[in-house]
């Protein structure tokens, strides 16, 4: 009993000493893994939990199916969180820059660099940032890189040693600006509405 209580302490600190998605308050906190089953490998400093796996720290909220997790001989981590059939891996994270302002990423599979902090996203991948409920903006393709550092993505649905992803297009949506210049009195003309690039940080 003692010897798994050990593994899994140990687990936890692998993962507590990098960040990856994130408001920059979450990197000293403290991270939370919970799951049906972990597996750790000691000689190839591995850790594999699996079945309804939960990551959290700070604002940050991981879910997925099964979660691997490799340290470098620099102590950086490198993680790979996997949905389960149709149900994809999720995180949600605040962002800097305003009271509840946030960012969810949905995907068949997540990989994170705690040194780069730099977020992949491979297939049916998904990234929505919200104020409060109010969708600023969401793209879809089957490759989403966001960098949490400078709160910027790139979006593709070509992955890398997939030919079945070539060919394919983007999906971007962005919502109608609210121009707090009309009142209930001004005529609005379909087709008038002012566009806008996407905004990838709040000033």
């Amino acid at each position: 009993m003692n010897k798994l209580l050990g593994v899994f302490i140990v687990a936890l600190c692998l993962i507590s000493t990098g960040s990856a998605w994130g408001e920059q308050a979450d990197s000293a906190q403290p991270t939370k893994i919970t799951s049906n089953q972990m597996k750790y490998d000691d000689v190839n400093q591995v850790n594999t939990f699996i079945g309804n796996v939960r990551l959290t720290r700070g604002t940050l909220i991981m879910r997925g199916e099964k979660m691997i997790m490799r340290q470098d001989p620099a102590g950086n981590q490198h993680g790979t969180l996997y949905g389960r059939g149709e149900e994809l891996a999720t995180f949600r994270q605040k962002r800097d820059g305003g009271p509840n302002l946030w960012v969810e990423g949905y995907a068949e599979r997540m990989e994170y660099d705690s040194n780069t902090e730099v977020s992949k996203l491979f297939y049916r991948a998904k990234l929505i940032r919200l104020d409060g409920k109010k969708i600023i903006d969401e793209v879809n393709g089957n490759f989403i890189s966001y960098d949490s550092k400078t709160e910027t993505y790139t979006v593709s649905n070509v992955v890398e040693g997939d030919p079945k992803t070539k060919g394919e297009r983007i999906k971007i949506i962005l919502p109608p600006r609210e121009d707090k210049k009309h009142t209930k009195d001004t005529p609005v003309i379909s087709g008038d509405a002012p566009v806008r690039t996407i905004p990838l940080k709040e000033k």
